[in-house]
């Protein structure tokens, strides 16, 4: 009985040693599985296509650049087209040239009118499209495509420009989707221009150089004070000296005669 314990106990032992050198060896490669799932869960949440950067002041122009990342590792982007805003039109759109693409802006007449620097304006662009020339955006490549836009309202918290993607397979990936407010990520968001209070630096620096300007005039009028001050101390100080001198050569008159 006791042999075949201590055989049973053993063979439990050699068992138990085994499975841990088998975990052993398995555990790197469980956690290789476990980290590229991970990665990718992780990749759609970075690969899409998004305004950069994200926030613009209310009231102005801006320059934003559409960054346009490449999903797939078996086609290029061949295109990108974005649709512009309607409920607050922007009447200046300007993109910058991109070599090697193609760049059309269509525009579409406005239901109401907007003003922008006085004068009334009945359309304004709605599309803006851009088609490569040659190869596009390739596996493991992104591309940015500028665009100076403007007068940016200054009665919206954000700007939603939806977008489509084609790739040269024929795919279209359609980055259409709103946000909402305290949900998760759409699975195809559109991009997304957050607008921001009107920075008041410029007119914090106008009041400080306004500020400034006093500042200096009342130096100025300080140092015109100080050297009035100073002339007439000097004068002073110069009929003194005349008055001591006058004072003395009548003096020594006196004990002379």
């Amino acid at each position: 009985m006791t042999d075949t314990a201590g055989a049973a106990a053993g063979a439990d032992t050699a068992g138990g040693a085994g499975r841990g050198r088998w975990l052993a060896r398995r555990l790197p490669v469980i956690g290789g599985i476990a980290a590229g799932g991970v990665l990718l869960l992780a990749v759609p949440a970075f690969a899409h296509v998004s305004v950069q950067p994200g926030t613009a002041p209310k009231g102005g122009y801006a320059t934003v650049n559409f960054k346009v990342p490449n999903e797939r590792d078996n086609a290029s982007t061949v295109k990108l087209e974005v649709s512009l805003p309607t409920d607050h039109p922007l009447a200046s759109v300007m993109p910058q040239p991109v070599p090697g693409w193609q760049i059309e802006v269509t525009k579409a007449k406005l239901a109401k009118p907007i003003e922008m620097h006085g004068e009334k304006i009945n359309e304004a662009p709605s599309k803006i499209t851009w088609t490569a020339d040659g190869k596009g955006v390739e596996p493991g490549q992104f591309q940015q495509f500028p665009v100076s836009v403007g007068q940016l309202p200054d009665n919206a918290d954000q700007l939603v420009f939806k977008a489509l993607q084609t790739y040269d397979n024929k795919e279209v990936v359609r980055w259409i989707e709103p946000a909402k407010p305290g949900g998760p990520e759409p699975e195809n968001p559109a991009p997304v221009l957050a607008l921001t209070a009107a920075d008041g630096a410029d007119g914090a620096a106008a009041k400080s150089g306004g500020q400034a300007a006093k500042d200096t005039a009342a130096d100025a009028g300080a140092v015109s004070g100080s050297d009035t001050t100073a002339r007439v101390l000097a004068v002073v100080g110069i009929v003194v000296g005349i008055a001591g001198v006058a004072f003395g050569v009548l003096a020594g008159r006196r004990r002379s005669a």
